[in-house]
């Protein structure tokens, strides 16, 4: 079995779509979920209020319900409807690891860039992110392990992900011994990307961090 080249084939191809969702989700998820975590940081009432019901309401709800929803009421392709439901999903994971960050940077150095002049936004810039960054980066590398991996519930809305690919393969190879060899050859794929992510950060983190520390999950 092992020496069939459609497996091979079928788990390249359900891997190129699962590496295609998880990243572009990854770096999307990145942005809004920076953004959110700062709306939600920030003294602005209406902003903070607005950015703490959209992460509250969304990290309070099943990620496979936001697919279906994508799918079915959105309308999206199978692939579109699981980036935008891991985005938005994840955005509001993230926000809460970036207001993390955020409030781990003590406020004597708000104040110390307050009396240089610098305003809000330059303090963010160039004072508060820089530090937070370096602390948020183990727990933002293990959200975004999690995403490659709830990449796999994009099956539920028919896209030909690794685990998919997986399934179908099954239909072919339908021995126990067969099944079970299918599952640990995806079991491994998957260990594989996320440990070595794992590696890398913390080796960016070790590089960068210099004993700053790090925030909790």
């Amino acid at each position: 079995m092992l020496k069939d080249p459609v497996i091979y084939a079928a788990l390249g191809r359900g891997l190129q779509l699962t590496l295609v969702i998880a990243l572009v989700t990854i770096v999307l998820s990145f942005i809004f979920g920076t953004l959110l975590g700062i709306a939600r940081f920030s003294k602005i009432p209406v902003l903070s209020q607005a950015a703490t019901v959209y992460i509250e309401f969304v990290r309070n709800i099943p990620l496979l319900l936001i697919l279906l929803f994508c799918y079915f009421v959105g309308g999206l392709q199978s692939r579109d409807a699981a980036i935008f439901g891991l985005t938005v999903f994840t955005s509001s994971l993230l926000a809460e690891v970036v207001r993390g960050g955020l409030n781990s940077i003590g406020t004597g150095q708000w104040e110390a860039a307050h009396s240089q002049g610098f305003n809000y936004v330059q303090i963010l810039r160039y004072i508060v992110l820089p530090q937070a960054v370096v602390k948020m980066i183990p727990p933002i590398v293990s959200q975004f392990v999690t995403v490659i991996k709830d990449s796999s519930f994009a099956m539920t809305i028919g896209a030909f992900e690794l685990m998919y690919e997986g399934v179908i393969l099954t239909g072919k190879y339908w021995k126990a011994t067969q099944v079970i060899t299918i599952y640990i050859l995806i079991a491994l794929i998957y260990f594989v990307i996320n440990f070595t992510l794992s590696l890398l950060s913390r080796k960016l983190q070790g590089k960068l961090s210099l004993g700053r520390g790090t925030i909790e999950q």
